[in-house]
């Protein structure tokens, strides 16, 4: 098979030749990582096709004004939504921390004049030949911050205004989600519509867990989150392509909701958290899900020797293998501590032990 039918019978929870497999990682890493493979520093495809990955993300281009001004005096970088972020350095690299919350104590109608990328400022005219570029790999577009509430109002308002935020039913955050997913959704429609059926997944995401419990209520996802995602997922069915949802933490309570809902691959399977373990997600929802990810980036990837991480893939590929519907991933990007060896180790044992045949 190649990547993308190997991706589309993953989809299908079929059994392909070997479990399809994907990367994501921090940019220290990708550096090591590319340095290791003698690859240019913008060669990303490289590192892709070197790790043996089977999808590939698309995108349309973003081309309209840039429309929040950085603040470099503060170290601070604004992106279009307006979110603050600040590199923060650490011992093994650094990551890219949200800061200042421009709309932490916003009215209605700051939230109504604030300025968003508008979809007629996308190039879709990128998409077919990016899509032929593609064409042998699993496609997906979107990703972990689509049709997201939590994380992207948090990142604005703070955290803990978007949490009170959704349970006070605030009109100002209302707002606020209600227009960036009006935007979220029509990019996602005509970027789909340009692709002309060669788009394989819509991804979108929600962290609802923490790494013991729910980050919300049962009621309050479905009050307040599931009606949103469910404007997604149609949009993807009417396309006739899957949704997979990229959710943190503790976050198998909203599962039978998914299934409800249309959705066909849960991602991330944090196996730390509280009832996330591969065995008890093939055990209760094998067969109505299909599972991307498991293999955690806090455990034997980060912290043990390259002979534990793949005796920890093999175990989650033995378990999570049986009848397919699985697709080998990190839990979230391969941190700047992850030893390079413990990586290399990670790609070989997808290939070694996850063969069908």
């Amino acid at each position: 098979m190649n990547s993308k039918e190997r991706v589309r019978t993953f989809l299908g929870k079929g059994i392909p030749d070997r479990v399809p497999m994907n990367f994501a990682g921090n940019g220290g890493i990708i550096k090591r990582l590319k340095d290791h493979f003698k690859l240019p520093e913008n060669d990303y495809e490289g590192l892709l096709r070197a790790l043996d990955v089977d999808f590939r993300g698309l995108q349309p281009a973003y081309r309209g004004p840039k429309l929040h001004a950085d603040l470099p005096e503060k170290g601070v970088v604004a992106d279009n939504w307006g979110i603050h972020r600040k590199w923060i350095e650490h011992s093994s690299g650094g990551y890219w921390d949200y800061c200042d919350f421009p709309l932490k104590d916003a009215t209605e109608d700051k939230i109504a004049s604030w300025p968003m990328p508008l979809p007629d400022d996308f190039d879709y005219s990128m998409i077919p030949g990016e899509c032929e570029r593609l064409k042998e790999y699993g496609v997906y577009t979107g990703h972990a911050g689509t049709g997201d509430i939590i994380n992207s109002t948090g990142m604005l308002m703070t955290m803990e205004n978007a949490l009170v935020g959704l349970i006070s039913d605030d009109p100002a955050m209302n707002l606020l989600i209600k227009r960036r997913t009006e935007i979220q959704l029509e990019v996602v429609r005509r970027t789909l519509e340009a692709a002309k059926g060669r788009i394989d997944l819509l991804h979108i995401g929600e962290d609802l867990g923490t790494q013991i419990a729910p980050m919300i209520s049962l009621d309050l996802f479905r009050r307040k989150i599931r009606p949103v995602h469910q404007r997604f997922i149609d949009l993807a069915k009417s396309f006739s392509i899957p949704v997979m949802i990229h959710s943190c933490g503790s976050s198998s309570w909203a599962f039978p909701d998914f299934i409800e809902m249309g959705i066909s691959v849960v991602d991330t399977l944090q196996p730390e958290a509280k009832s996330m373990s591969p065995e008890f997600l093939k055990n209760s929802f094998g067969g109505r899900l299909a599972f991307h990810g498991a293999v955690s980036t806090a455990g034997p990837l980060a912290y043990g020797t390259p002979e534990e991480v793949r005796e920890c893939c093999r175990s989650t590929l033995k378990t999570l293998m049986p009848g397919g519907g699985y697709a080998f991933a990190p839990t979230h990007s391969i941190q700047d501590n992850t030893p390079l060896e413990n990586v290399l180790a990670m790609y070989e044992a997808g290939r070694t032990y996850g063969a069908y045949r």
